[in-house]
């Protein structure tokens, strides 16, 4: 059975993770898709369930042979991306397909599905806020932080492009427009064109 797919983006720290597992727990008939890199395999992660762990050289020749839905080389050498046959795996178990990739992996993903996939942008409320809750996680330095904030700018110029606007104002409301928004895309499959949601 060919499912449908569920394709979520936002800038770091708006807070799209915390969403896409929500949802895996509250909407029956998902799962997630496992990208591939070929960066090392850290400590605790295992092959198949954080990633697909490939070689920059096996990477490469996947690209060559068509086999990824989109990928991007992060920096020299680094790759990621999502393969075609994650795709087929989840279907040929009678799944939907959960995605959560950065805008241009979302955008080529929403360009290859069309009305099979929904493709949701979940924005932040402001720009400010999303400086707030990085500078809360500690894990950034004032010139990473920088960045970030100047890519969070740049991505959300892409949101009309998407389906669906999410605002994760409360997070806890967020999920529920989000759940929402699944049910009735897998009931209905219909897309309507960009709508924002506040939550």
């Amino acid at each position: 059975m060919e499912g449908k797919l569920l394709i979520f983006s936002a800038p770091s720290g708006a807070g799209k993770t915390s969403i896409v597992r929500a949802l895996l727990g509250r909407v029956d008939g998902l799962e997630f898709s496992v990208s591939a890199c070929s960066r090392p395999m850290r400590s605790g992660e295992k092959d198949g369930v954080d990633y697909y762990f490939l070689s920059p050289a096996a990477f490469r020749e996947k690209i060559e042979q068509g086999q990824f839905l989109e990928w991007e080389e992060v920096y020299p050498g680094s790759y990621y991306g999502t393969l075609k046959s994650e795709v087929s795996r989840i279907w040929e178990k009678g799944k939907h397909v959960v995605f959560d990739v950065d805008v241009a992996g979302a955008l080529s993903i929403k360009a290859h599905y069309g009305n099979k996939a929904l493709s949701v942008f979940v924005m932040p409320p402001s720009v400010e806020e999303l400086r707030k809750r990085l500078v809360l996680r500690k894990t950034e330095t004032e010139e990473s932080l920088q960045k970030r904030i100047g890519k969070a700018r740049h991505e959300m110029g892409f949101s009309d492009r998407f389906d669906r606007i999410l605002v994760n104002e409360d997070l806890d409301t967020a999920i529920e427009e989000a759940e929402k928004l699944v049910t009735e895309f897998l009931e209905s499959g219909q897309d309507q064109g960009v709508e924002k949601y506040d939550a």
